[in-house]
């Protein structure tokens, strides 16, 4: 064993020694951080090693390697978390969607696990987080849940943790909490009523702005806020009274086809083509579309407000189409979840949907068009006749 001093004047212990008929030299720590008597300890441990048949030096390398790729594995739900908004960033449907995924997990799940490595999080965590919140917020648990559960999948594919997912619902979770339509039917958003569509179809054609054009044209074809927000003249054919909104747009990733109305088609017509953008709908900045409260606001001060006494809000509008075409009309169910591009539950009724049923579709989008635009002035149901529709 020497104490070996280099150029810089640094020392340290070695030992040399054959190992495998080579002679190799063995760093034993640096002095004064590893004392002579702690020294000769290891040169010790490590002759009684090569005497054995070993090779103390790759051993020792072995055991680093090791440590340093357990430490690369060794990842928190947190890292986890950041990692995997960064490699799903093109996946969003848009920055509030984002938003909200990472709120959910930042306010619940963050407090009590952020900071554990995901190879150590198991079901009484997961239980911990969920519990407290599952009866009263129960749609936010879920959806929590469900990120969660993502979460670790992701870091199982990434080799950050093995074995089944503690979050998992179908056999697991479901076992231990209360199904969430079970404990408390979702509340749906305030809508007009069906038999005051007109009325308010007629107030709004009063109120200018595009907010307003928007709208109306959200309510004819029963579409989303964002996907009427962000239409473009290039989605539109005014001659075949088609509107096609691209699958990046759509909530299911799945290109839908609307059929315009009338009604829908003098509306588009009366817009004007704005310059430099291909928007049919820009906010105050031509080039970026209106903002996802000006929908919003504009029903808003309209002051119409549903039988519970809640301010009406666009997304409403769907329910009251939905309302519509089940209580006034004979158009079959599931051509009304079409025109709402609603994803279908059934795996069965999926395979033998294969159209969109475009032409029918276009004769319930016109009967609702002529709803909106007559219903306030004849009193009482009217029962749409579908012998030549359906």
């Amino acid at each position: 064993m020497q104490l070996k001093i280099n150029d810089a004047g640094a020392r340290s212990w070695v030992l040399r020694a054959m190992v495998a008929g080579k002679r190799r030299d063995m760093g034993l720590g640096g002095y004064p951080d590893v004392t002579q008597a702690q020294a000769k300890e290891r040169a010790r441990a490590a002759r009684d090693q090569i005497h054995a048949g070993a090779d103390p030096i790759q051993s020792r390398r072995e055991t680093r390697s090791a440590a340093a790729a357990a430490n690369a594995k060794s990842k928190s739900f947190d890292q986890c978390v950041e990692a995997f908004m960064k490699a799903k960033s093109g996946e969003w449907r848009n920055a509030k969607h984002r938003a909200q995924w990472q709120s959910t997990l930042d306010t619940h799940a963050s407090p009590v696990f952020g900071k554990v490595l995901v190879q150590d999080i198991e079901l009484a965590q997961v239980l911990t987080v969920l519990e407290p919140i599952w009866p009263k917020t129960t749609e936010t648990a879920s959806r929590l849940r469900g990120r969660i559960e993502t979460i670790l999948d992701w870091a199982t594919a990434r080799g950050y943790r093995s074995g089944e997912n503690p979050a998992r619902w179908r056999g697991h979770l479901d076992q231990l909490l209360a199904r969430p339509r079970k404990i408390k039917r979702v509340k749906h958003h305030p809508a007009v009523q069906s038999k005051d569509v007109g009325r308010f179809m007629t107030e709004l054609r009063k109120v200018e702005g595009t907010s307003a054009r928007a709208l109306e044209f959200a309510v004819l074809t029963a579409a989303r806020s964002g996907e009427v927000r962000g239409a473009r003249w290039g989605e539109v054919d005014l001659r075949a009274k088609l509107w096609v909104v691209p699958l990046e747009r759509m909530k299911a990733k799945k290109e839908h086809r609307v059929p315009l109305s009338e009604q829908a088609i003098k509306l588009l017509k009366a817009l004007p083509r704005i310059e430099g953008t291909d928007l049919i709908f820009p906010g105050r900045d031509s080039k970026q579309p209106l903002s996802d409260m000006s929908l919003t606001a504009c029903m808003r001060r309209m002051g119409f407000k549903d039988t519970g006494g809640r301010m009406c809000v666009p997304h409403g509008c769907r329910s009251t189409f939905r309302d519509w075409a089940s209580e006034r009309t004979n158009f079959p169910g599931d051509m009304a979840e079409m025109a709402l591009a609603h994803t279908i539950d059934s795996a069965v009724e999926a395979a033998y949907r294969r159209g969109d049923l475009l032409a029918k579709r276009m004769a319930m989008m016109q009967a609702w068009a002529d709803f909106c635009e007559t219903s306030h002035r004849v009193r009482g149901s009217k029962v749409v006749a579908l012998s030549r529709a359906a």
